[in-house]
């Protein structure tokens, strides 16, 4: 258990990390060049690029620091498994952001925040520890059959 609690330390430390990239770059994309009044999808678009890029900063510090001690080879299908465990948290912000926006018709830049970075980036934060762990830097998934059982 231990092990388990500072493994998700220095997973939030590294997310810490992922969000301040994500939380900055989706509030400066979106009252600059993708604000809503210079594109009606600018607000979505703007968490798409600045989750794209913590993902980024996410893949560097999960594989060389969070997970470190269970990374597989090889790197590239690691790569894949973490862009699509990723991905897949975007979603789940880029999914609470249009809720918000397009059902609830919240359209603040405080609602916006609110809806992806609160609500979206926990819920997606979740997610992706969860899979993370158990699927993409899981060390038994590469291992012979013989090592797995007994």
């Amino acid at each position: 258990m231990p092990h388990l609690l500072a493994q998700f330390a220095r997973f939030g430390a590294v997310g810490l990390v992922g969000l301040v990239v994500d939380v900055a770059l989706f509030n400066v994309l979106r009252v600059t060049v993708l604000s809503p009044e210079a594109l009606e999808a600018g607000p979505i678009i703007a968490k798409v690029v600045s989750t794209s890029v913590a993902i980024a900063v996410n893949w560097v510090g999960s594989r060389y620091w969070s997970f470190r001690l269970r990374r597989r080879r090889p790197p590239a299908r690691e790569a894949v498994e973490f862009a699509i465990v990723s991905i897949g948290g975007m979603l789940i912000a880029v999914g609470c952001l249009a809720v918000s926006r397009e059902v609830l018709g919240f359209t603040s830049l405080l609602a916006d925040n609110i809806a992806s970075n609160v609500v979206g980036l926990g819920l997606g934060s979740l997610f992706r520890f969860a899979l993370y762990r158990w699927w993409v830097f899981h060390p038994r998934r590469d291992a012979p059959a013989e090592q797995l059982v007994g």
